[in-house]
């Protein structure tokens, strides 16, 4: 069984000092491949250090939008450069919007569009931060598809919508992610969601060192090794075998991010 973890951040302090043996408990899960993403661009050689060391890894480059403030005059040519620069770049972000713990709007929103014109220019998804906005980026994805008259590929990512917002981002031909809060009690909204994504559209992640899946959830930092945990709930969910998952998601994962296993 092969499954691949769309949504890593490895690269974090908490990873530094036993980053071999956390690769050693991912392949023994099976996890075949991993999508790094990136909060900012300065992060952006510590990210590649790694897709250098294990074969297995592949990149984005981007900025969150709780950094949107840091995006500069020069910021959209230097996303675009180092994207260009790696052929393990396989995506623009993580982007979006996030108005949870910021009310940045016109500021974020300015900068997710920059970060959609470059993924365009570059044929490359998008992997979109979602966190309370979901109506307002509705808005900008519908505006940018009338106005460029094409619509973006990518990923929500970490998903937490309702049915209804999930229907709007399938519409859009977004994918849509899940991670270990898929496998939280209280999480009925992002359980429903897993249960109706039509079969081509689904993703999993780990979203690590975050958001760590029951049943390791509460026992310290998530890692790439526990998105079994992620298909394994997703399977209940969906009444499916984990098999069935893991070759669903794994699949879909080659398709948007452009991976030969």
């Amino acid at each position: 069984m092969q499954l691949i973890d769309t949504h890593v951040h490895l690269n974090f302090d908490v990873f530094q000092a036993d980053l071999a043996e956390v690769r050693s408990r991912w392949q023994a899960a099976g996890v075949v491949h991993l999508v790094h993403s990136c909060v900012e661009p300065g992060e952006f050689a510590s990210i590649q250090a790694i897709a250098q060391r294990f074969p297995e890894v592949s990149f984005a480059v981007g900025l969150h939008p709780l950094d949107a403030d840091k995006w500069q005059k020069t910021t959209a040519k230097e996303i675009l450069s180092l994207a260009a620069s790696d052929s393990k770049v396989v995506a623009i972000g993580e982007m979006g919007l996030d108005f949870y713990k910021a009310d940045n709007y016109e500021q974020q929103i300015m900068v997710l569009e920059q970060q959609l014109a470059i993924a365009a220019e570059l044929n490359l998804p998008v992997i979109i931060h979602c966190r309370e906005a979901t109506a307002q980026l509705r808005q900008v994805l519908q505006k940018w598809h009338q106005q460029q008259g094409e619509r973006i590929r990518g990923v929500m990512h970490c998903w937490g919508g309702t049915k209804e917002e999930t229907q709007w981002f399938l519409d859009l031909g977004f994918y849509i992610s899940f991670s270990g809060t898929v496998t939280f009690k209280n999480a009925k909204a992002i359980q429903e969601s897993a249960a109706m994504v039509s079969k081509e559209r689904l993703l999993i992640e780990t979203d690590c060192p975050f958001l760590a899946p029951v049943p390791k959830r509460g026992q310290g930092r998530n890692e790439p090794s526990y998105v079994r945990y992620v298909a394994e709930q997703i399977a209940r969910l969906r009444q499916e075998t984990v098999e069935e998952i893991a070759h669903t998601t794994t699949q879909n994962a080659c398709t948007l991010f452009g991976l030969a296993l």
